[in-house]
Formats: C-alpha cells, structure tokens, sequence
C-alpha cells in the first residue's frame, strides 16, 4: 500500500504595512516680536492699562478647561502672567500704549501671553497687529472698490447725478456729463462703500427728482422747509413730517398712490 503524501506548509512572511508619518503640529504659540493697537480713532500719547488683580478691579482669566477664575498679574521676574503658575516674590511691571501703540519684544513672553490669551481688554480697547488679517482687510477694501468702480461704470447719467448730488449738492448742475461720470468713479474709488449703499437706495434718484423739480420752479419748497407746493399756483402737495429732510419726505410720499400721480405730472414739466 503506497504511503500518503505529506501536505506541504508554506509560510509567507507578513509584508510591512506602510505608515504614514503624521507633519509636525504647527505650535499654538509662535516666539515672534508682537504690536498691539488701540482701537478707535483715538491715540492718546499714554495710556497705562490694568496689569493686576485688586478687590475693586478684577483682572481675572476664565479658564475653560478647568472651570475656574485664573488671577493675572504681570510680573517682569515671572514666566507666567498667572498668578497660580507664579514662584517666589513678583516685581510688578507697567502695561503702557504710547501714541495708541506697545511694541513686545519676543524675549517678553509673559507680557506677551498676557496681552494675547489673558487679558480681558483684549479686543475691547486694544487688538494684535497681524499681518495675514491686516491682508485679508485690505483684500476686502480692494474687492469693494473694484465692485463699486465697476458699478459706477455702467449706472446711467441720470442716476450718477442723483449719486453726487448727495456729495456735491447744487454743483452738478453745471457739470459736464464726462465730469459726473469723472467724479462718480472718484467717488466710487475713494468712498466705495458709501457709494455702494447710495447706488442700492430707491430714494437717491427721488430725491434727485424732487431737488430738480424745486430748481426748476415746478414745485415750491416753503421757507421752514415744512410744506411743499405747486409753483404754478401754490396749492400745498404736502406737509414734512418734523425733524424729516425734506427731500427725503418727498422721496417717499412720491411712492404713494397719490404721489405717483404727481410724479408723472412734475415729469411732464421738467
């Protein structure tokens, strides 16, 4: 009887997975020398904030984590603006804005840290300059521009007067159509968004409308500015609710049923 044959075993080595090697974390804190500003248009020569916890002005730190109240205190012989992470005796430094600006240098980390992480003034009086978000804000200033320029390209005469009357007042009336098509993309350049907001408002052009209308004698504007009438024969359009521009009051009754009618009427004679 033949003997059976042995079944053979082949072992396969385990292949090695390939791992992909995870970039190191961008640290959350960059060493860097850092400006911080005072918001508004003020900037006073010196301005001295808080640097220190009292009973009467708290300079505290909610930390999130933890759930506590953190105490602040900036100390120049520390390496910490936290008073819990804080050793031995403190020698209190001053927080000083001088022409509405303090400049940190990056060997000044707690100082630094307090201003940037702790300190509850912080975007309420003052903020840190960066230069990416100083970029994006100018990125917006220019796309506003550009939208306003190209607006002011294709609005048509009658609505580039109406929009600078807003700025010049009675000076367009003796203004070139290319010196009003000139000035409104100035206008749109130097203003953009003010002048977005203008080109947008149904009012601009009625107002235009009624300041035309005056000039030209069709209606009549009383001297309290209260009552519009016909300059034909006096008869009283309407009343100007108080503490109202008049043009604008009568920017709006021309959207009324009645004031339709009137338009149409004034339109005819201009």
């Amino acid at each position: 009887m033949a003997k059976q044959a042995k079944a053979e075993t082949i072992e396969v080595a385990p292949q090695p997975v390939a791992t992909k090697v995870a970039p190191p974390a961008k640290p959350s804190w960059e060493i860097k020398d850092r400006i911080y500003y005072l918001k508004g248009s003020k900037s006073p020569l010196t301005l001295t904030i808080q640097g220190k916890h009292t009973r009467k002005h708290a300079l505290l730190y909610f930390d999130e984590k933890s759930g506590k109240q953190r105490e602040i205190k900036y100390a120049t012989n520390q390496d910490s603006p936290l008073v819990d992470e804080q050793k031995g005796e403190c020698t209190m430094g001053h927080i000083v804005f001088k022409d509405g600006f303090l400049k940190v240098p990056k060997n000044m980390q707690n100082l630094q840290k307090l201003l940037s992480l702790y300190h509850p003034l912080r975007n309420k009086i003052y903020e840190e300059y960066s230069a990416v978000e100083e970029a994006i804000d100018e990125l917006e200033d220019l796309d506003l521009q550009l939208d306003a320029m190209n607006a002011a390209r294709s609005i048509d005469i009658d609505h580039a007067e109406a929009i600078l009357r807003v700025e010049k007042g009675s000076e367009v009336n003796n203004m070139s159509s290319k010196e009003i098509k000139r000035d409104l993309l100035l206008f749109a350049k130097n203003n953009a968004s003010m002048f977005i907001s203008l080109a947008n408002d149904d009012n601009v052009q009625l107002r235009n409308f009624a300041i035309k209308a005056r000039e030209a004698g069709v209606i009549k504007l009383s001297q309290d500015q209260r009552t519009f009438h016909w300059g034909s024969n006096d008869r009283k359009l309407m009343n100007v609710p108080f503490d109202e521009n008049p043009y604008s009051a009568f920017a709006a009754f021309l959207k009324t049923d009645e004031g339709v009618e009137i338009y149409k009427s004034i339109d005819k004679k201009l």
